[in-house]
């Protein structure tokens, strides 16, 4: 493929990922709550969800889920029914210690599987390499060209998570008193409410 079109999707996946979102919310508030290393580690899942969601779209699941209504709402409320989840669970851990949560590999698998599950459940994941994608190949591109550009996304858009978790994790520094704790959590349970009702009446 043309390195001019790889550096425009460059472009366009930056910008794209710039823009607040689901992704960008959730992983502040988990390194806010959590700190840096399940950040990182949700960081990880949720470029593994977009490698996958890209690799299903390159097999053709991706124009299955926007032509089917049934399929695409399914995939939407199950999204939904998890941010409800997430919010419910960080509601109960309000004003439990945070230092006292597991840091060892059991944390970072729990962290990077609700990323992974938080990008499979998300329908606009698939219709963006749907509806992006293919402007930036040729007509039936070859499958090395879908999967540099998927490639590209996945790399920035975990650049930029990442960014946002350590920006996240530097305020967690400042507002380590328990007391200041307890309100993140419970302001990270609202926001996620809020996102989750914003979601179900946007699509």
């Amino acid at each position: 493929m043309q390195i001019s079109a790889a550096l425009a999707f460059t472009l366009a996946a930056i910008a794209i990922e710039l823009t607040p979102g689901p992704n960008m919310v959730w992983l502040a508030l988990v390194a806010l709550t959590e700190g840096r290393r399940a950040g990182l580690a949700a960081v990880a899942g949720v470029g593994t969800g977009l490698a996958l969601v890209g690799t299903a779209v390159s097999f053709g699941l991706g124009a299955l889920v926007e032509s089917s209504p049934a399929a695409y709402q399914t995939l939407r409320f199950a999204g939904i029914g998890y941010l409800l989840w997430l919010a419910w669970e960080a509601w109960r851990s309000t004003g439990q210690a945070q230092d006292s949560a597991p840091q060892g590999k059991t944390s970072f698998a729990r962290h990077f599987l609700r990323g992974v599950v938080t990008n499979v459940l998300n329908p606009k994941a698939f219709l963006f390499y749907v509806a992006i994608l293919p402007a930036f190949l040729s007509p039936s591109p070859p499958a090395s060209a879908t999967a540099i550009l998927c490639a590209i996304y996945v790399i920035v858009a975990t650049t930029i998570h990442a960014g946002i978790v350590l920006a996240a994790n530097a305020a967690r520094e400042i507002l380590h008193a328990d007391a200041h704790m307890k309100t993140v959590g419970r302001v990270s349970s609202a926001v996620l409410v809020v996102l989750a009702v914003w979601l179900l009446l946007k699509t």
